[in-house]
């Protein structure tokens, strides 16, 4: 439907008293609390306004990854798509365009726009002729541009993270880059707090440490956490997550807004008649630069002053 036909259309609705708004469904694949999605959340309801009657559902696949629990999941929202019949569908991160858009959405007629893919969609074969979306990328070359200026004979590092999916996926793609600038990067990978715990203190043997993300380790302690962190740190630490900035010498963030604001100004689009086969695909371009004043201290590093006015601080 053109735009114009979509106004008349809507404006007789209005004056024969039977207006009503469109429907839009928000498939997440994490679960309400957890920051990245919650972020996204908020720039998907800021732009989207009251445009959309917004249902939301949460695969929870960060806290329980096991493959049968998301696929059970799975298949109570495609009964929700069902009965609801939305008008537009945005897919929030890997799992949901694993598990949901690729095995039951690819190329039909509901449109679809993914957001917070990390680094590649080739894996679930998009674009589609329903779909269209914005991957998600670290700015992981500014971070070892800064990585190298803080520390200039650094070699190898260890990348210390929960035991979940888009982690592992973040780790082939950070090793590769690491691996670009002759920097090898080893992995940690975490299923509990104990373990986390004996592992950062096993980590300070490296030049450096990627803190990826806590979420997954499911009995996470923030006071304790940040304890050990003040206690045993002896190296540099970066992250590409702002909640992480507790436990991290310097981290390097993306924004979840970007990606819900983006994705829902995609879904006006399609809602007013543009073809999502016709709408690029795109990486998010927003990020910023933080540093941890306290732990930087620790380590008697000297930082330079333009990173210090650059740089947001923790």
């Amino acid at each position: 439907m053109t735009s114009l036909l979509r106004y008349v259309f809507l404006l007789m609705m209005s004056l024969s008293g039977t207006l009503w708004a469109e429907k839009c469904l928000y498939v997440s694949s994490y679960h309400q609390g957890y920051e990245w999605d919650d972020g996204i959340l908020t720039g998907l309801q800021n732009t989207l306004g009251d445009r959309c009657d917004l249902d939301i559902f949460y695969l929870d696949s960060k806290r329980n990854p096991d493959p049968a629990w998301v696929k059970r999941r799975v298949e109570e929202v495609l009964k929700l798509i069902e009965t609801s019949k939305p008008d537009v569908i945005i897919a929030a991160d890997d799992n949901a365009s694993r598990y949901l858009v690729m095995p039951y959405l690819k190329d039909n007629n509901i449109p679809v726009v993914f957001c917070g893919i990390n680094w590649s969609m080739k894996e679930y074969g998009y674009p589609y002729k329903n779909a269209t979306g914005m991957i998600e990328v670290a700015p992981a070359k500014a971070l070892i541009k800064w990585l190298k200026i803080l520390r200039p004979n650094v070699k190898r590092g260890v990348f210390l993270s929960g035991d979940v999916l888009s982690e592992h996926k973040d780790y082939r793609h950070y090793k590769k880059v690491f691996a670009d600038q002759k920097i090898s990067l080893n992995s940690f990978f975490i299923k509990n707090f104990k373990e986390w715990k004996v592992k950062y203190k096993s980590a300070q043997r490296y030049d450096f440490i990627f803190l990826g993300n806590n979420a997954g380790i499911n009995d996470w302690d923030d006071a304790e956490a940040k304890e050990i962190v003040q206690k045993h740190t002896r190296k540099i630490s970066v992250s590409s997550y702002d909640w992480m900035l507790p436990y991290v010498s310097m981290a390097f963030t993306k924004l979840p807004q970007e990606q819900g604001s983006w994705a829902a100004k995609v879904a006006l689009s399609i809602l007013d008649g543009a073809d999502p086969a016709l709408i690029p695909v795109v990486h998010n371009r927003l990020w910023d630069m933080w540093i941890n004043l306290s732990i930087l201290k620790r380590l008697n590093l000297k930082i330079p002053y333009s990173l210090y006015k650059r740089a947001k601080h923790y």
